[in-house]
């Protein structure tokens, strides 16, 4: 199993274009303690030919330039990723989808029933692709049962509903159904290892450390260092947890859960946001997080658990 991060920022990107705080200043100034980001996103591949492309965020085109396991191959028009797997309906995760829409051929695309509601009838994305490659809707089952995306069609993947938030213009938004935000658990039955990611992740509860802790690699939610964070700067008046995301310090915070994992299995942070101290590689944060085994993912990074 091979797995290649395309975008390792929240929404927005990293810098953001509207923000002017310390980590978007100092990155546009070039500061080399700090690198760009697009918006999260990662690919999965069984062999390194074909892949799997795991949300469709907004800097798609630009992470595809940057990612050759995407670039044709063979003839005048093709693309090294098969299908597309949603974790939910978020806009930084799907407005990809508009850039891919000149495939010559319907898209697969892996969801949940209520990311498909969203996505035909919130925001109708995939009603508009029809009118242009069209898309290929295949089910993710939520009662355990693996599902095969043609990319990586040989690795069992299985979802888990998550405790998280629906897009804002979800009907769900304030009444939150399961598969709304899904964690994904990837096995390789050829080496026996295991991944677990969710980059939106509000709760770890006994199901979800489950999965962490029988895993050899996790990618989990890494969007904020503290739970008032943009309380704190000015920026917004709800927690983290408000809006889906477990904060990484303070008590139960990501980085107690990671501490509870096996010792053998790798921990990385995904999904940051622009305001989070962790993108200074010389902040005190990322010095805690450095001992305490924990990994900063960053566009490019590539895995092989």
């Amino acid at each position: 199993m091979l797995i290649r991060v395309l975008g390792s920022a929240a929404g927005g990107g990293f810098p953001q274009w509207n923000c002017n705080c310390a980590n978007c200043r100092g990155v546009r100034a070039g500061q080399p303690n700090y690198r760009r980001r697009t918006q999260s996103s990662i690919a999965v591949s069984a062999d390194g030919a074909a892949w799997t492309l795991v949300n469709a965020s907004p800097d798609i085109l630009q992470q595809f330039g940057n990612f050759a396991g995407s670039w044709p191959a063979n003839g005048l028009r093709g693309c090294g990723i098969e299908s597309v797997v949603l974790v939910d309906a978020q806009i930084d995760h799907t407005t990809g989808l508009y850039m891919l829409r000149e495939k010559g051929s319907p898209w697969p695309i892996w969801t949940t029933d209520p990311v498909l509601e969203d996505l035909t009838r919130g925001n109708p994305i995939l009603h508009l692709l029809e009118h242009y490659c069209g898309v290929a809707r295949q089910p993710v089952p939520l009662d355990g049962r693996s599902f095969h995306p043609q990319g990586a069609a040989s690795l069992d993947w299985r979802a888990m509903p998550l405790l998280s938030a629906a897009p804002p213009y979800s009907p769900h938004r304030g009444n939150p159904v399961p598969g709304d935000n899904i964690g994904l658990t990837i096995h390789d039955p050829a080496s026996g290892r295991r991944v677990f990611y969710a980059p939106g992740l509000a709760e770890v509860d006994d199901a979800v450390f489950d999965a962490m802790a029988t895993s050899d690699c996790v990618m989990v939610d890494g969007t904020f260092w503290t739970d008032d964070e943009m309380i704190g700067l000015g920026l917004s008046k709800k927690r983290a947890r408000d809006i889906g995301h477990l904060a990484q310090s303070g008590p139960g915070g990501m980085i107690e859960q990671l501490a509870r994992l096996p010792k053998h299995v790798r921990r990385i942070l995904i999904h940051i946001n622009n305001t989070n101290p962790i993108l200074d590689e010389d902040s005190p944060q990322r010095a805690i997080l450095s001992a305490a085994g924990i990994e900063v993912a960053f566009d490019g990074m590539e895995i092989e658990p």
